[in-house]
């Protein structure tokens, strides 16, 4: 799921993104108000989109299944380029989800990320 959401992101596609996500969703993006219901999630992705071009993949640190809810932490690497200037640079980020198994199965349920260092390189 999570390297879906990641190809949804490099493709900027939203109805992609928003299939993934749960009936009640919330998005809490890093220096930005929490888009609360698919509407907000929506528009949120919408505006990123319009303002960004994202490239990159996520590592799955660990991840918890309780019940019906689940929990994966991960962090990002990648590149973004702001669209109305071209300007190109580095990204990093650590995010937590939170899963909510609806309707058979497996949604995101809440989405937090913040900018974080980059990880070392392993090369």
């Amino acid at each position: 799921m999570i390297d879906t959401y990641s190809e949804g992101l490099t493709n900027k596609n939203v109805d992609g993104i928003l299939e993934l996500y749960s009936s009640d969703p919330v998005f809490m993006p890093e220096y930005a108000p929490p888009a609360v219901g698919r509407e907000a999630v929506r528009k949120a992705y919408e505006w990123v989109f319009a303002t960004l071009k994202l490239n990159g993949h996520f590592i799955v640190h660990e991840a918890e299944v309780i019940g019906d809810r689940a929990w994966v932490r991960t962090n990002s690497t990648g590149r973004f380029t702001i669209i109305a200037t071209g300007v190109e640079a580095d990204v990093a980020n650590s995010e937590f989800f939170l899963f909510k198994r609806e309707n058979g199965g497996w949604k995101i349920h809440r989405y937090i990320f913040t900018a974080s260092a980059p990880l070392p390189s392993t090369k």
